[in-house]
């Protein structure tokens, strides 16, 4: 059990890079490169990609150097590799798929489509994006086996509609904005302010127990807790990279403690359904997270 790394053979943006990996854990990998100021931005999935002059002082302090051969077999023996087809897609791949899920629900407001996926596709976004809405879309017609309410639909396509880094205030934005957007597209008044009701509840993730529809709503919000953990740490980079002026030490205080009230949610989902696909899996998530943060939090203190 080991963290390895390969010769930098692979050329990109003026030098060449190596693949640094663990053949143990994901946690181990978080872990070495922290200690070694390896940087979030740089991982992706399974591996961190580490330029060539990092090389010679990240073997100094304990990396392995092995062949490329030997690295893959090692890391696919480990369990830990992300194959192409379960990586995060790429913005580009998500689009053309969320157009036609927007016809399909509002075949008679384009503009307001359009104007929708220009918002999640603003550039300073890095998981509050079209990918997390289509993978929330996704999650939902898994919870209600395609046959998901129209409201509950188009607070998925608004939750995020406008997202500044604002907690709360995000969610209220985009809740004024659905209110005031979706009746001038053919939907009225009352399904309206019901579409607005269940953008706020994603503030707090917290609908009443007898809220059907606000607990399929939320529940697949939080569905990306329960993925394959190499495609959920993906999301935890993309979250940290939403907030680049917050210096480390504030980031992991903030995001600890987000954390930890989510782990300490039970059930952590509010529909069975979703407490059976996704519980089990989120809190190995959460744990190894939240183990991250709370080190870089302690190296600050």
């Amino acid at each position: 059990m080991a963290v390895l790394i390969d010769p930098p053979r692979w050329p990109a943006h003026g030098t060449r890079f190596s693949h640094l990996v663990s053949d143990q854990s994901l946690a181990e990998l978080f872990a070495f490169a922290d200690a070694n100021d390896v940087p979030l931005r740089a991982f992706d999935h399974d591996h961190y990609d580490v330029a060539e002059r990092r090389w010679d002082d990240l073997v100094a302090a304990g990396a392995r150097p092995v062949e490329g051969t030997e690295l893959v077999r090692r890391l696919v023996a480990s369990g830990l590799r992300v194959r192409t087809p379960l990586r995060t897609p790429k913005p580009e791949q998500v689009v053309g798929v969320l157009e036609g899920r927007w016809h399909d629900l509002l075949p008679r407001a384009p503009v307001l489509g359009g104007d929708l996926l220009r918002r999640w596709r603003e550039p300073h976004r890095h998981y509050h994006d079209v990918r997390h809405l289509a993978q929330m879309l996704d999650a939902l017609d898994l919870l209600a086996a395609g046959r998901v309410p129209r409201p509950v639909a188009l607070a998925a396509w608004f939750h995020d509609a406008v997202h500044d880094g604002r907690a709360g205030a995000d969610e209220e934005q985009s809740a004024l904005l659905a209110a005031a957007e979706l009746p001038g597209a053919g939907v009225g008044r009352a399904e309206a302010d019901e579409v607005a009701r269940l953008v706020r509840l994603t503030a707090t993730h917290t609908p009443a127990g007898d809220d059907a529809d606000g607990l399929l709503l939320v529940d697949a919000d939080l569905s990306v807790l329960g993925l394959p953990p190499g495609r959920y740490h993906m999301y935890s980079r993309g979250v940290r990279l939403e907030y680049p002026g917050l210096p480390d030490d504030v980031f992991a205080a903030g995001r600890t403690a987000a954390l930890e009230g989510l782990s300490s949610r039970a059930p952590l989902f509010g529909l069975p359904v979703a407490e059976r696909t996704w519980s089990r899996q989120a809190h190995q998530n959460l744990a190894v997270e939240r183990t991250r943060w709370s080190r870089i939090a302690d190296r600050h203190r």
